[in-house]
């Protein structure tokens, strides 16, 4: 379909927990589990994501936990125990849509920094609008900022995979996708190198 853009299209081959936890506090389908295999797609319109819906999961057994409709961008997440699911579920949307998966928009990033020895007060002000772990006062605090937005599943999931840190938060929508994680400063310089390089390593179209 030439009017629909393949904003994000990214598999994640192990939800690590703290991702996979995040997610079932802030999604409203059904919830994924850690170790379970996961797809993120991102389209503009936001309204084709209820079509691809239908048709991912009428190819296979997998189940979504994110459906957001916008009116500029939509949000599907599909996960199941077996890695095959979903990825056919993948598959049959570039199917669907008569493209192939290197028609996706690669990930560029935005904005990427570290706060060392966060304040506590500034710990404090974080606190109030997170959705996932504390930020301690004292720790490092890695945000990384991702255009699409879908990607930051992908980042978050490489960084907890590489380091010992904690998700205090993360957009996975919108017009840009956001990400905090905080931990002691070598494990969020270690998260940040995983983030970087795993978006780095995602080949796709420059968009615009």
């Amino acid at each position: 379909m030439s009017d629909v853009t393949l904003r994000t299209y990214v598999f994640l081959d192990s939800m690590q927990p703290q991702l996979a936890a995040f997610i079932g506090t802030t999604a409203r389908g059904f919830l994924p589990v850690a170790g379970d295999a996961s797809m993120f797609i991102e389209t503009a319109p936001g309204l084709i994501i209820n079509r691809i819906t239908d048709v991912a999961l009428k190819a296979t057994q997998a189940t979504p936990a994110i459906m957001v409709v916008e009116r500029a961008f939509g949000l599907l997440e599909i996960h199941h125990r077996d890695k095959g699911q979903v990825m056919d579920g993948g598959q049959a949307v570039l199917d669907y849509l008569g493209i192939r998966e290197h028609d996706r928009v690669q990930p560029r990033v935005v904005s990427d920094q570290v706060i060392r020895g966060v304040e506590p007060y500034h710990a404090q002000v974080i606190n109030k609008m997170r959705y996932g772990d504390m930020l301690i006062a004292g720790e490092s605090l890695f945000i990384l900022e991702s255009e699409p937005a879908g990607y930051i599943a992908f980042a978050a999931n490489e960084a907890l995979k590489a380091a010992h840190v904690k998700l205090i938060d993360a957009s996975l929508f919108g017009a840009y996708g956001r990400l905090y994680l905080s931990g002691p400063e070598a494990q969020i310089d270690a998260a940040r190198e995983a983030a970087l390089r795993g978006l780095k390593n995602i080949k796709g179209r420059k968009e615009g």
